[in-house]
């Protein structure tokens, strides 16, 4: 149990260091990844005024299965809904995870659809 408990106290810091350096404004939000076993959630977040101007996941878009092709779907589907809101580029916060798997999946395809991450 002491092992679990260490992993997440790692996650927390690396979120918070990584927080320190990235925020988001109007013209260029704040693209945060967020991954659980089973989804895979995107939002592009304006940190200045506090408001979210996109977001997809693999619930929304009724994909069973938190794999790879699901964050591409994501990816895709969140390029997409920014470019509808007029957003062209955007910084990337990973959220404390590796830039590795479902993560990077999810940045190639936006990234494919237009979207400058």
């Amino acid at each position: 149990m002491a092992k679990v408990a260490h992993k997440v106290s790692q996650l927390g810091r690396r979120k918070r260091r990584v927080r320190k350096k990235i925020s988001g404004n109007a013209e260029r939000p704040r693209l945060m990844v967020r991954r659980s076993l089973k989804h895979i959630y995107a939002q592009l977040i304006d940190d200045v005024n506090g408001v979210t101007l996109a977001q997809a996941s693999s619930v929304s878009l009724k994909i069973s299965g938190g794999n790879i092709e699901a964050a591409k779907e994501v990816g895709k589907s969140l390029a997409e809904a920014a470019k509808a809101n007029s957003v062209e580029s955007a910084c990337f916060d990973r959220n404390g995870r590796l830039f590795h798997g479902r993560i990077k999946a999810l940045a190639d395809s936006a990234r494919e659809a237009g979207l400058k991450v």
